[in-house]
C-alpha cells in the first residue's frame, strides 16, 4: 500500500473511530436495553462499553448486574469477549496515528523492546485488561501504533477482560446470594 493511501486508511479510520464513540455516548441509553437478550444482549453491551474512548460508559458495573441474574461464568465469557472486541477502537485509533508516532525517536526504540520483550509485552496487556482502569484505551492505542499483530493483541485482551469481568460477575451472584440469603 502507498504511503498516501495508508495515510486516507488511517484517517478514515481515525473517524470511524471518533464517529463511534460520538453514536454510543449518545445512544447509551438505547444500548442498555439489549440486555433483555441475554448473552447476545450482555456481548453488544460490552463492546459498546469498551468502544469508548477515555469516555467511560460503566460495563463492569452492567455485568457485575448480570452476573446476579445469569450464568457468572456466561456473562464473564459474553461480557470479556465483548470487552475485548470494543477496545479494538483504542488500537485502530493507534493504528490511524501510526504515521504521527513513527516519527518520535521513542517509537523505535518501543518497537525494538516489543519485538525483543514480546511474551512480556503480552503479559502486560493481559494485566491492563485484568485491572479495572480507564488506561487500557492507551494500550490499544499503543498496541497498534506498535503494530502487534491484531490477533495476538485480541487474544491477550480477551484473556484478561474474561478473567476481570469472572471477578465482577461472581461479584453480583454471591452478592445478590448475601442480600437475599
Amino acid at each position: 500500500m502507498n504511503k498516501r493511501r495508508l495515510t486516507l486508511v488511517r484517517w478514515l479510520t481515525l473517524v470511524g473511530v471518533i464517529a463511534l464513540i460520538v453514536v454510543l455516548f449518545i445512544f447509551r441509553d438505547q444500548v442498555r436495553k439489549l440486555e433483555k437478550y441475554g448473552y447476545a444482549g450482555i456481548f453488544l453491551i460490552s463492546i459498546a462499553a469498551n468502544a469508548t474512548i477515555i469516555i467511560p460508559i460503566p460495563g463492569v458495573a452492567f455485568t457485575t448486574a448480570m452476573g446476579a441474574i445469569f450464568n457468572p461464568a456466561g456473562v464473564a465469557v459474553a461480557a470479556g469477549l465483548g470487552a475485548a472486541i470494543g477496545e479494538l477502537s483504542g488500537y485502530l485509533a493507534g493504528f490511524s496515528g501510526q504515521g504521527v508516532v513513527e516519527r518520535v525517536a521513542l517509537y523505535g526504540k518501543l518497537t525494538t523492546w516489543m519485538k525483543a520483550h514480546q511474551n512480556l509485552a503480552y503479559g502486560l496487556i493481559v494485566l491492563l485488561a485484568f485491572i479495572p482502569n480507564p488506561l487500557f484505551d492507551l494500550a490499544g492505542m499503543a498496541s497498534g501504533a506498535l503494530k502487534l499483530p491484531l490477533w495476538k493483541f485480541l487474544i491477550a485482551c480477551s484473556v484478561g477482560k474474561i478473567l476481570k469481568m469472572l471477578c465482577f460477575a461472581y461479584a453480583g451472584y454471591y452478592s445478590i446470594n448475601w442480600l437475599t440469603g
